[in-house]
């Protein structure tokens, strides 16, 4: 059974509208606030099938405003420059036999890995670890990198990760509740540009078939993409 704060924010809804983005937005903000401070998390469902190689869909997309929380950051590689680098940058772990060790034990108290070329020679050992949990460090995402420090001072400003599921579904975190109706404006605009680029020459016919728009526990609240030319 829905709660009480759910229904009533259900009942905001129109049902059957898709909202154009700012309509949206102002949507959101007068949904019954929770206890808490809720995230706020765009949704697509694509038009591709994930089993096809050539349909998958994945990627980076840098938030103009953050996601407003902290992101803590693992970094492998071996001493040297790129480790100091990493350092300097804010990563809150740095190690290459030690981390992977830790890893192997089950650790993992972090929410973006990132590894040197070099150092993926033995990270990959890990994919059964990492892979499932989705910390696997990735070229075609940027989290193998040579330039280690950028890859952090970008991760920790805001960029977030992006890739659909088994069932054609992408699922992004945009920030807060408590962000100005603008930053998540800036922020939203961003993640379905990023994703309507990513869009795979293979795919035929429409490619997001809907995008919503919720909060933590909030109503998903169906998006307008004729702004984006998203077909």
């Amino acid at each position: 059974m829905p709660s009480k704060r759910y229904q009533q924010a259900l009942k905001l809804v129109e049902t059957g509208k898709s909202y154009p983005l700012p309509s949206a937005v102002e949507l959101l903000g007068k949904f019954p606030k929770a206890k808490f401070v809720e995230a706020v998390d765009v949704a697509f469902k694509l038009g591709v099938d994930p089993k096809q190689s050539d349909q998958m869909v994945r990627g980076t997309c840098p938030l103009p405003h953050g996601t407003g929380k902290v992101v803590r950051v693992l970094v492998f590689t071996k001493p040297g420059a790129p480790f100091e680098a990493a350092q300097a940058a804010g990563a809150e772990f740095v190690g290459f036999d030690d981390m992977i060790k830790k890893c192997q034990e089950g650790w993992a108290d972090f929410d973006v890995a990132i590894a040197t070329p070099e150092a993926m020679t033995e990270v990959r050992k890990l994919g059964k670890v990492l892979g499932p949990r989705g910390l696997m460090p990735n070229p075609k995402t940027g989290t193998v990198t040579e330039d280690v420090g950028k890859a952090v001072r970008e991760v920790k400003a805001g960029r977030v990760e992006f890739k659909v599921d088994k069932g054609g579904n992408v699922h992004v975190a945009v920030g807060k509740a408590s962000f100005a109706p603008q930053q998540l404006l800036d922020n939203i605009r961003a993640v379905v540009e990023t994703v309507v680029r990513s869009r795979p020459s293979s795919v035929k016919g429409i490619f997001i078939r809907s995008c919503t728009l919720s909060l933590t526990m909030s109503p998903p609240v169906r998006l307008d993409l004729r702004e984006f030319n998203a077909n």
